[in-house]
């Protein structure tokens, strides 16, 4: 089977807890299609880099699946009638990705202590050489 990575945006305004119920229909659709789940991430309430429904911010959520293709069309189709949902897209891939998306690399990296501070490079004048 193909391999799919979904990612969606919800509105702003619902709870975590509405994010992991529609996440979680999402994923029932793929499994009562006898996919399989290989990773689901919540990047949590973001920036939108423009106004969509005039929603500033929304909660972004990605799902790796494993399943044909007309599991993912029902999926879609859910979607495009759900008002919660912003934006989606699905991209077909041709292998699992490997560790965390990159998104949940960056604010894990973010987050730790191991950050470096800002260093001042001296002032160069090109023209004094």
């Amino acid at each position: 089977m193909p391999y799919y990575e979904t990612v969606f945006i919800a509105r702003q305004d619902l709870s975590d807890a509405q994010i992991k119920d529609l996440t979680n229909g999402y994923i029932k659709i793929i499994e009562d299609a006898k996919g399989k789940i290989h990773k689901q991430e919540n990047w949590g309430l973001r920036t939108l880099a423009y106004r969509i429904n005039k929603n500033r911010r929304g909660h972004y959520v990605l799902i790796e699946s494993d399943v044909e293709a007309p599991a993912i069309h029902e999926m879609e189709r859910t979607m495009r009638l759900n008002e919660d949902i912003l934006r989606f897209m699905t991209i077909r891939n041709d292998d699992l990705s490997t560790g965390p998306s990159i998104i949940m690399d960056k604010t894990s990296r973010d987050s730790g202590d191991d950050k470096k501070p800002y260093e001042k490079k001296p002032y160069q004048n090109k023209d004094a050489a």
